[in-house]
């Protein structure tokens, strides 16, 4: 059988298995087995896919990722994310559409304190989105920015999606880190931007947000930062590490978690309840992770070794458009896997054979890892799927329905699309930051 019905055969037993409701990990793991053992025997099979898994499940920088989760974890039980926008809000004064652009501000520093999305949403959720309609805040705008600010941290610095990424691809995650510090600040930028001409349009959709601390002199109104100089000092902490080459990735999340048990300690919060529930919910995470990281893994390790690598890799780079157009299609097949398949598991089935691609038509991988980042925050928005919109519906007041959601994001998605191709046209926007670091 050639391996063009292999591949075939291969995405209809995906399809299905995921038809029936089987958990994407157990899905991918199961297809791997079964495709091995018919090529290799049950003995050789089994071993094949033992020696897959354990190679990736043995990479030191695989050890951030659960550091990551603990520390957002902790941040979230803190009570941080209302410190933080309430000194914000405070900060941003009398100005139309202020509370709305200080929640993209604080849904950048939250993302820089913690790398993964669905806690920060969830939070922005409970505490920014009641405090807009409040105001009066129009629903779409106040829905739109919340889901799309808080996406950010697939892309920001310590995304645990560049972790993912870098060790898929097997490039530099300090450089993947500098590499999209900028285009995420462009894409908070890009979001502020639209925030501020919807507004000045039409006012009637953000009044102004007037309290008595607001109208302070602005070196009055310093004293309110005090919830910004913790979150502050953790984010210069972490990332300077990395950085400045003192410590690597892992041992920087490991100052994180750390740290963050630190700041709850300060803010009096740091308690056996909040340890143990963080420490749980970690598990829970880090563990659905793994599951996906095996069958993913695995998958693409049977289906390389029996020429499946070599037959899309030779599709791709035998195509007959310029070379940044294969990179338009491989970013197209990124989206269209993201409307049925787990982020990670994108990365683990797609990346092994990307990566390869990407640098004999000449690119940069860390270039392409950091497009590869902002297509998964499409894909994080987008329906059906969406996993941003359904956290949001999670603990969204009585009466915001799932379609209102999506429809609010509409407008954000296509921010995001612009400064994806900003990114894929303008390389140096990524990678100028990087090169400092050489």
């Amino acid at each position: 059988m050639g391996i063009e019905s292999i591949t075939f055969l291969i995405v209809a037993a995906l399809l299905a298995l995921m038809a029936l409701g089987v958990p994407l990990g157990i899905t991918t793991l199961t297809v791997s087995l079964g495709t091995a053992l018919l090529y290799f025997g049950e003995r050789a099979g089994y071993f094949i896919v033992a020696a897959n898994v354990s190679e990736v499940l043995h990479k030191y920088e695989l050890i951030a990722v659960p550091f990551f989760v603990f520390m957002a974890n902790v941040l979230e039980r803190s009570g941080i994310a209302k410190s933080l926008f309430d000194s914000m809000a405070i900060m941003g004064g009398r100005f139309r559409g202020s509370v709305a652009v200080q929640t993209c501000i604080v849904a950048v520093l939250l993302a820089a304190m913690s790398g993964i999305m669905g806690g920060e949403i969830v939070m922005l959720g409970l505490i920014a989105l009641p405090q807009m309609l409040r105001l009066g805040y129009d629903r779409k705008l106040s829905i739109g920015i919340i889901c799309a600010a808080g996406a950010l941290a697939t892309l920001i610095p310590p995304s645990v999606v560049l972790i993912v990424y870098g060790l898929a691809a097997q490039v530099s995650i300090t450089k993947l880190f500098a590499a999209s510090a900028v285009p995420g600040l462009i894409l908070a930028s890009l979001f502020i931007c639209y925030i501020l001409v919807r507004v000045r349009l039409n006012p009637a959709m953000a009044p102004i947000f007037d309290i008595p601390e607001t109208g302070l002199p602005f070196f009055q109104r310093l004293k309110f930062l005090k919830g910004v100089v913790l979150p502050a000092l953790l984010i210069a902490t972490v990332l300077g590490v990395i950085y400045t080459g003192v410590a690597t990735v892992t041992e920087a999340a490991a100052i994180g978690a750390v740290g963050a048990l630190g700041v709850a300690a300060v803010r009096k919060e740091l308690n056996w309840v909040m340890a143990r529930d963080a420490m749980r919910q970690t598990v829970l995470t880090v563990g659905s992770i793994i599951w996906l990281v095996l069958g993913a893994v695995s998958l693409i390790g049977i289906y390389n070794r029996i020429g499946g690598g070599d037959f899309l890799h030779g599709i791709l780079t035998s195509l007959d458009i310029a070379p940044i157009w294969v990179i338009v299609v491989m970013m197209l097949i990124v989206m269209l896997l993201g409307t049925f398949l787990e982020w990670i598991a994108i990365i683990f089935i797609t990346v092994p054979i990307f990566a390869p691609v990407v640098t004999d038509l000449g690119f940069d991988p860390i270039w392409f890892g950091v497009l590869f980042a902002m297509n998964i925050q499409i894909y994080y928005l987008s329906p059906p799927f969406g996993p941003a919109c359904f956290f949001l519906k999670s603990v969204a007041p009585k009466g915001i329905e799932l379609q209102e959601i999506f429809l609010a994001v509409l407008p954000f998605i296509a921010l995001q699309a612009t400064g994806l191709f900003l990114v894929l046209f303008f390389p140096q926007l990524a990678l100028w930051l990087p090169a400092l670091l050489d």
